[in-house]
């Protein structure tokens, strides 16, 4: 007779009452305080070694990947498009942003925009170059890690030990199925309790087999192995010179990253240390303004009028046409100092005031108020008004 248990899956009767016994039995012990089988120390010594080198390695590999991979969010994005790809049938995704490679990106970027000539420039462009060179040795570091500590280590996770709970969790099935049966001995045969007794001890010998070839090292020699032999096995393993080993690899991955970290920093110190000598000998620049140069070019005659003068009256007067700076100075003159070409001719109605004609440049020396100026034109000076003129070299800020 059989009974559905769920879908696709079925349970003979005995089988069934064999779970309800084991859960019987658990309860009877969690909450009627009744006694099971125990354990000898030895074993339990070993079952507790397995269960701490379980979490050991459960958190060392999760510690590691964290210290070579630090953001977890590009983890994350990183074991995503992995996945995706193993899906696919595709090769392995991008590797790991390093820190190192984008800092140096940035660097190379903007030393692109200012310039090899500018010392500042071809620094960034050095440093960024080094941080490249940073950033794949710690892809080296990062490979090398994996492929001689962390894929080991899952390996022995994801094999014996999951052998060996798998183990513990059927001797823990028949210690319950053996007790309950010893408990009922009235009501069960002595064939079943012999029988299920043979099965408790044949899981207890097996799991402990197990865990004594996982946690062996022979003696203080950890370069030696211990060798179990018997009908079924012929097997050499060392857990602690295995283990040993791989961390002797993970260390060794780690002294070679610095190693090369070291040289590359070192050489682009002892650059940016040439860099700093020959700026710092390079003679101190100023500025100095550009001198306008303007020239003497007649184009053609045009009549204008001048602003009404203290008469109310306009006079009329020509002017040359101009280059948008100036056309009518000397072709020789430089403008070094502050300076305004008059627009409109001016003559004076007072003492003390400057004629000029319209094209002539004047030399400024002072500004008296909002509407005049103090300036020279050849060997005479004196004052005129700021609307005649358009200044060309500002007088400096008072």
């Amino acid at each position: 007779m059989q009974v559905c248990v769920c879908p696709g899956r079925k349970m003979s009767v005995s089988g069934m009452k064999k779970q309800l016994h084991k859960a019987s039995q658990l309860l009877n012990e969690r909450l009627m305080g009744a006694e099971g089988t125990k354990m000898d120390d030895d074993f339990l010594q070993m079952e507790k070694s397995v269960a701490v080198l379980q979490s050991l390695l459960l958190e060392l590999l999760c510690r590691t990947t964290e210290a070579l991979q630090p953001n977890p969010a590009d983890r994350a994005k990183l074991s995503v498009l992995n996945t995706m790809s193993r899906i696919r049938g595709q090769g392995k995704a991008g590797g790991y942003p390093q820190t190192e490679s984008i800092l140096g990106d940035c660097m190379t970027h903007y030393g692109q925009e200012l310039g090899a000539e500018s010392e500042f420039g071809g620094a960034l462009l050095g440093v960024g170059g080094a941080l490249q060179q940073v950033s794949q040795a710690r892809v080296v570091l990062d490979e090398e890690a994996r492929r001689s500590f962390m894929e080991p280590l899952e390996e022995l996770r994801d094999t014996e030990l999951k052998e060996i709970r798998f183990q513990l969790k059927k001797l823990n099935g028949r210690r319950l199925d053996f007790d309950y049966k010893r408990r009922q001995r009235g009501n069960v045969s002595a064939e079943e309790l012999h029988l299920a007794w043979d099965k408790f001890t044949m899981s207890t010998e097996s799991v402990e087999r197990s865990m004594f070839v996982l946690l062996q090292s022979h003696g203080d020699d950890i370069s030696r192995c211990f060798c179990l032999q018997d009908d079924d096995i012929s097997r050499c393993f060392c857990l602690q010179g295995d283990l040993l080993s791989r961390l002797a690899a993970l260390v060794s991955a780690l002294l070679e990253f610095h190693r090369n970290a070291h040289r590359i920093l070192l050489g682009l110190h002892g650059d940016l240390q040439a860099r700093l000598t020959a700026a710092s000998n390079k003679p101190e620049r100023r500025f100095r303004p550009k001198k306008i140069r303007i020239r003497r070019e007649q184009i053609s005659v045009e009549v204008y009028q001048r602003p009404p003068d203290s008469s109310g009256e306009f006079t009329e007067f020509t002017s040359r046409a101009s280059s948008p700076i100036s056309c009518y100075a000397d072709s020789g003159l430089v403008l070094d100092q502050p300076c305004c070409r008059a627009l409109y001719s001016f003559r004076p109605g007072y003492h003390g005031e400057l004629s000029f004609s319209a094209g002539d440049v004047i030399l400024l020396t002072n500004q008296v108020d909002a509407n005049w100026y103090e300036g020279s034109l050849g060997s005479q000076s004196g004052l005129f008004p700021i609307s005649y003129v358009d200044v060309l070299v500002a007088l400096p800020l008072q």
